[in-house]
């Protein structure tokens, strides 16, 4: 098969159980914020933000380490593996005991002395999750796209099935027969912690489903090997733990840096963390890309015509992502109802959060030049780069400009790590991107988006008939630019 068809084909199918799967997810969103205050939410909203830093920490970059070694022809793939899961499991068990030693004190500095148990439950998540990351990413290596989608859609299912059992069905049973056994399962006081439960129980049946997976741990850790595999994945936890400061660390401080009431500043919290769920569509693409992208990235390596390869999977990387941009922004009058009429005041945050998403991407293609070149420790410094100027920019403009500073905040970063990944591939692992293209398609998305909003607001034309035609000139563009000259080269002569 042609190597781009494999790789967008291999998108598509992690993309399904992405897009399907978190979009099913996605649409919980309108349950939580037309259930719970914007102040209830920014719980959520604040949690998951430090989950994101943990998944990071408790995978420990081996899910790279893993594809990188097992490629090598000195090593044999299973032992690799096993090493490396044995070290994921003892490594995460250590940490849910050091959260339970340390409860009441954790508890307190959080915030959380009210609801210790949600430390609780999201330490077994997380334990679970990366466990379960070594697994998946063996489904990845072994082209086991499928039984890779299926379990991510299963984990997803039930996770939603479960909230609408309980902040749907029990809470209505509570309301209606107090006195059902139904009822009884449903406690007010719980309040999100629900979220939490139904995530957890789902975590725990997706780590069942992946027990053939996990059957490869009798062939023992290797502790020479483990060291190896260490040196080289521990720099991908700073890029990782690094990207997550980019990526959560404005939802984790918001409640600390706004100038208000703390109350207040939890409910800024849950508006922003509402209208960041907008830009899923943009994650989405992304990750699903990331999935199908890694692997291949590593397997293609040593083709003559790899680094050819790499621009044009960059060009329609951008092509697409910059569709989705349009698609969201231009259409933000129906998105907006996917949260509750109390959130939509910040919905002018959302076109700042695509555009840093769409340069988080071009990133993400990027970094093959560190990861190819084994220069980690580089990628880490890059992304800590990144997360310096975050944390500034968030002390800074949080303050002054509230939720909106941190959306700023988030498009500065990506946009700087980008120019910077790009000057430093060039010179390590040169290859030759349609730099003009790119810019080209980011320019004309842009200038799209400003003049349907122009439109719309000053002459008062109707937003989702103006927004049609934006789009369907981007995709004529798209046609003639690229599509069409792609078609006519496949004709026989």
């Amino acid at each position: 098969m042609n190597p781009l068809r494999k790789l967008a084909s291999q998108t598509a199918v992690y993309g399904l159980s992405s897009i399907i799967g978190r979009f099913l997810n996605y649409l919980l969103v309108p349950l939580y914020t037309y259930t719970f205050p914007a102040r209830e939410y920014g719980i959520v909203s604040e949690l998951y933000a430090y989950a994101g830093f943990f998944a990071v920490l408790l995978v420990f970059g081996l899910e790279t380490g893993y594809f990188r070694f097992s490629n090598r022809e000195e090593l044999r793939s299973d032992t690799v593996y096993s090493t490396a899961l044995a070290f994921l499991i003892l490594a995460n068990l250590a940490f849910v005991s050091g959260i339970l030693i340390f409860l009441e004190p954790l508890a307190a500095l959080l915030r959380y002395s009210e609801h210790p148990e949600y430390l609780v439950w999201f330490g077994a998540i997380l334990a679970l999750d990366s466990i379960a990351a070594l697994p998946f990413a063996r489904l990845r290596a072994e082209n086991r796209a499928w039984r890779f989608a299926g379990i991510k859609l299963i984990e997803i299912v039930l996770a939603i099935g479960l909230n609408l059992f309980f902040l749907v069905y029990c809470k209505k049973a509570a309301e209606v027969w107090p006195n059902s056994p139904i009822a009884r399962l449903y406690d007010p006081a719980i309040g999100v912690g629900y979220i939490f439960l139904a995530n957890l129980a789902a975590s725990a049946f997706k780590l069942l489903l992946l027990l053939p997976q996990l059957k490869a741990l009798r062939y023992g850790l290797d502790f020479r090997l483990l060291k190896r595999l260490l040196a080289y994945s521990l720099p991908m936890v700073i890029i990782g733990f690094a990207g997550m400061v980019n990526e959560m660390l404005d939802r984790a401080i918001l409640k600390f840096l706004l100038p208000y009431d703390p109350a207040t500043n939890l409910r800024m919290l849950g508006i922003y963390g509402a209208c960041y769920k907008l830009s899923i569509l943009m994650t989405l693409f992304i990750q699903a890309f990331r999935y199908a992208g890694e692997p291949f990235f590593f397997s293609y390596a040593g083709r003559a015509d790899a680094k050819h390869t790499y621009a044009v999977v960059m060009n329609y990387f951008v092509i697409f992502c910059v569709f989705i941009f349009l698609v969201v922004t231009l259409y933000i009058d129906l998105f907006q109802y996917f949260i509750g009429a109390e959130y939509r005041e910040g919905l002018h945050v959302v076109p700042i959060l695509l555009l840093a998403n769409l340069f988080l991407g071009i990133y993400v293609n990027l970094s093959i030049w560190y990861k190819l070149t084994d220069r980690t420790l580089m990628g880490a410094w890059v992304s800590l780069i990144g997360a310096a100027l975050t944390i500034g920019l968030n002390i800074w403009w949080i303050p002054i400009l509230g939720y909106v500073g941190s959306a700023w905040a988030t498009l500065a970063c990506y946009a700087m790590m980008t120019i910077i990944s790009y000057a430093l591939g060039q010179y390590y692992y040169p290859v030759p991107y349609p730099v003009g293209k790119v810019a080209g398609y980011l320019l004309i998305g842009l200038l799209l988006y400003a003049g349907h909003k122009d439109l719309v607001e000053s002459c008062g034309w109707t937003s989702w008939i103006v927004g049609s035609a934006c789009l369907g000139f981007y995709v004529l563009i798209v046609a003639l630019v690229d599509i069409r000259p792609l078609l006519r080269r496949r004709q026989p002569a």
